[in-house]
C-alpha cells in the first residue's frame, strides 16, 4: 500500500513539475522564433554578413543587418492587416555594396554637418575628413555606415531584439579617442521599434549618432500627401551649405510651420533659398535627454501612423529631396519618395558653444533613445 501511494504521488510530483516547466517554457520558446539571425552574404574581403530578423505577436517584422547596423525592413499593417515595408530598403548584400542610395543606416561619429571640418576641444584644434567639398557629413568618407558591427539577439518575454557593438579607433576619420557603441533595435508587442544608443570613450571627444530610415508609410508612391506633425517652435538657421549659423527662426507664418498637421507637399513649393525640399533641423520642444513626443505622421490611404519619439534636441526632416530622376535611383522612385526624421544634436553643435553639447568625455557614456511607434487609424 506504501508503495503504491508513494508512487502516486511521485506521479502527482512529475505531472506539477511538468506543468510548471512547460508553463514557464511556452512564453520563452515561442520568443525564441521571434528573434532569428541567418547568412545574408559575404563581405569583398570574406567576412560573413548576418541579417537579423524581429517579429511580434502583431505580425510586424524587423530585417536588420550586420554592414552598418543598417534597417532592411519594418513591415507593418495597415488599417485592413495589409502589410508593407514602410522603410526604402534592398533585399541583398550586393545592392548595398554598391551603393544603395536609400540604406537605413546608423550615422556617426558626427551625424550631420560640421563646417569647414574643423572644432576646438578642450582647448586644440581637431580636424576630421572632409567628404562635402570642405566640411564633413555624416562622420567622413568610411563612416559608422560603412562598417562592420558585432551583433547578438536578445530575446525577452515580450520583446525581440539585436544589439550592435563596434569600438570606433582613436583617430578614425580624425576623431579623438577610443570609442565603444553600442546600437540596440528592439520590437515590442505594442508595435514599438526602439533605438537605444550608446558611447562610452577613454578620452574627450564628440558623438552625435542617428538612424538615417526613409520612411513612406504607403510603402509606394511619393510622401507629399503624408500628413506630418512636429513637436517644434523654432529651427536653426543654416546657411546655402545647410550648416548652421548659430541662431534660430520661429516657424509661424513660414513652410516650416507643422506644429498642427499638414501635408508634407502643401507648402514644400514655397520654400526659397535652399533645398528642394525639406532638409532643417527642428528644436524639439521640452527637456533633452527625456524620453518626448516629437513627431507624428499619417498616411490617410493606408491608415498607418508613425509616432516618434526621442530623448534628443532636435529632429532633421529630409524629404529625399536628391532622388527622382537619377540613372542610379531603383525605377520605382520618383521626387521625394521618402522622409527622414534623424533625430540629432544640432548640426556643426561643436562649433556653437550655445548649441546643446556632443562632448562625451571619460566616465559620462553617451545615451540616446528613440522609439518608433506603429499603429493605424479606425
Amino acid at each position: 500500500m506504501f508503495h503504491v501511494r508513494f508512487s502516486q504521488a511521485l506521479g502527482l510530483v512529475g505531472l506539477v513539475l511538468l506543468l510548471l516547466v512547460t508553463g514557464c517554457a511556452s512564453p520563452t520558446s515561442r520568443s525564441a522564433g521571434r528573434a532569428r539571425s541567418e547568412p545574408l552574404g559575404r563581405m569583398p574581403d570574406g567576412r560573413e554578413i548576418q541579417v537579423h530578423t524581429l517579429e511580434n505577436r502583431l505580425g510586424m517584422k524587423v530585417r536588420v543587418m550586420d554592414l552598418g547596423a543598417t534597417l532592411m525592413e519594418v513591415s507593418v499593417p495597415d488599417r485592413s492587416g495589409r502589410f508593407t515595408n514602410v522603410i526604402l530598403g534592398a533585399t541583398t548584400l550586393d545592392a548595398y555594396l554598391k551603393g544603395f542610395p536609400g540604406a537605413a543606416s546608423v550615422i556617426g561619429r558626427y551625424a550631420n554637418r560640421i563646417r569647414n571640418s574643423r572644432f576646438e576641444l578642450d582647448g586644440r584644434q581637431v580636424r576630421v575628413t572632409p567628404n562635402m567639398g570642405v566640411h564633413h557629413i555624416h562622420g567622413g568618407r568610411v563612416g559608422f555606415a560603412s562598417h562592420v558591427w558585432d551583433a547578438e539577439l536578445i530575446r525577452d518575454r515580450d520583446r525581440a531584439g539585436v544589439r550592435f557593438h563596434r569600438r570606433s579607433p582613436d583617430g578614425e576619420e580624425g576623431y579623438p579617442g577610443n570609442l565603444d557603441v553600442t546600437v540596440t533595435y528592439v520590437l515590442t508587442d505594442s508595435g514599438e521599434l526602439r533605438i537605444e544608443y550608446g558611447a562610452e570613450t577613454d578620452v574627450a571627444t564628440v558623438v552625435n549618432l542617428t538612424n538615417h530610415a526613409y520612411f513612406n508609410l504607403a510603402g509606394t508612391g511619393d510622401i507629399l500627401g503624408h500628413e506630418l506633425q512636429i513637436l517644434s517652435d523654432r529651427v536653426t538657421l543654416a546657411d546655402g551649405d545647410l550648416i548652421p549659423t548659430g541662431g534660430e527662426r520661429d516657424v509661424a507664418g513660414t513652410p516650416l510651420d507643422f506644429r498642427e498637421p499638414h501635408r508634407i507637399g502643401a507648402r514644400i513649393g514655397d520654400l526659397r533659398g535652399g533645398p528642394r525640399g525639406y532638409d532643417h533641423n527642428f528644436v524639439l520642444r521640452g527637456e533633452k535627454g527625456t524620453l518626448r513626443l516629437a513627431a507624428r505622421a499619417v498616411d490617410p490611404v493606408s491608415g498607418r501612423v508613425m509616432e516618434c519619439s526621442t530623448t534628443e534636441p532636435g529632429v532633421q526632416l529630409y524629404t529625399a529631396n536628391h532622388f527622382g530622376g537619377r540613372r542610379e535611383d531603383p525605377p520605382n522612385w520618383g521626387k521625394h519618395p521618402a522622409f527622414c526624421l534623424e533625430t540629432q544634436h544640432p548640426p556643426d553643435a561643436p562649433n556653437h558653444p550655445h548649441f546643446p553639447s556632443t562632448t562625451v568625455r571619460p566616465g559620462t557614456p553617451f545615451r540616446s533613445t528613440t522609439v518608433f511607434r506603429f499603429s493605424t487609424l479606425p
